[in-house]
C-alpha cells in the first residue's frame, strides 16, 4: 500500500461533543429544543445539511421547513466551535506516525464542510502529517459517492490497489466500496460492529495499531 484515506469524525477524532454543542447552540438561537449526544451520534456521517435536517425534525420543526435558516446559523456557530473538546482517539497519533514512517501517503476525506475539516485536522494533527485534508465542497459529490476518494488518489498518484479507505460508518463502507478500494471499518467510532458488518466493510479493527497489518 502507498496511501491511506481516512474519514475524520468518529475515525481519527472524537468530534461528537463539538457537533452536539454547535447544533444545540443553533437550535437554542432558533427557539427549539435541544438534541442529545446519542441522537447526534446517529445523525452524523452524511454532512452538515443532513445533520441539521434530522436535528430540526426532533427539535420541533417536524418537516425541517427552517433548514435554510438553520444552516446559516449552524455554519456560523460551527465555524467558531469545530474544535470544541475535539481529541484524537487513543492510539491514533502513534498509528499515523507509524504509517508516515513507512512512507505511506495520508489523506482525510470528510463530509464535514471543507473549511472546518481543514481547521480540525490542522488544530489536532498539525500541518505536516497529512498530505491532503478535504471536506465537503462544491463540485465534488459527498460520500458515499466516490468522487472525493478518486480526486485524492489522483493527487497522491496512487491506484485503487495501492490505497486503503478507513472509516467508522455505513457511509464510509459504501464510499470505499463505490470507489473500488479495500475498506477498513473501525469499531471505536460512532457506529457498532453489526452496522459495519451489514454495510460491507472488508475488515474491521478494534484498535488503531491493527491497521498497520494491512499496509
Amino acid at each position: 500500500m502507498k496511501a491511506c484515506i481516512f474519514d475524520l469524525d468518529g475515525t481519527l477524532t472524537n468530534t461528537l461533543e463539538s457537533m452536539t454543542y454547535s447544533v444545540n447552540l443553533t437550535l437554542e438561537e432558533m427557539g427549539l429544543s435541544k438534541i442529545t449526544k446519542d441522537q447526534c451520534r446517529l445523525f452524523v456521517g452524511n454532512g452538515a445539511r443532513v445533520l441539521m435536517e434530522k436535528s430540526l425534525k426532533v427539535a420541533g420543526d417536524t418537516d425541517a421547513s427552517r433548514i435554510e435558516e438553520g444552516m446559516e446559523i449552524y455554519g456560523r456557530i460551527f465555524d467558531q466551535n469545530c474544535t470544541y473538546h475535539v481529541t484524537p482517539y487513543e492510539g491514533i497519533p502513534e498509528m499515523l506516525k507509524a504509517l508516515k514512517d513507512k512512507g505511506i501517503h495520508l489523506a482525510v476525506l470528510s463530509n464535514k464542510p471543507d473549511r472546518q475539516t481543514v481547521k480540525v485536522v490542522k488544530a489536532i494533527f498539525g500541518e505536516e502529517l497529512f498530505d491532503y485534508a478535504q471536506g465537503q465542497k462544491e463540485g465534488i459529490r459527498r460520500k458515499p459517492e466516490p468522487d472525493g476518494v478518486w480526486y485524492l488518489m489522483e493527487q497522491m498518484h496512487v491506484s485503487k490497489e495501492e490505497c486503503l479507505y478507513i472509516g467508522d460508518s455505513e457511509v464510509d463502507a459504501a464510499t470505499g466500496r463505490n470507489a473500488g478500494l479495500k475498506t477498513i471499518g473501525v469499531l471505536w467510532g460512532f457506529r457498532d460492529r453489526k452496522t459495519l458488518e451489514t454495510a460491507g466493510a472488508d475488515d474491521l479493527i478494534d484498535r488503531p495499531d491493527e491497521l498497520l497489518q494491512f499496509v
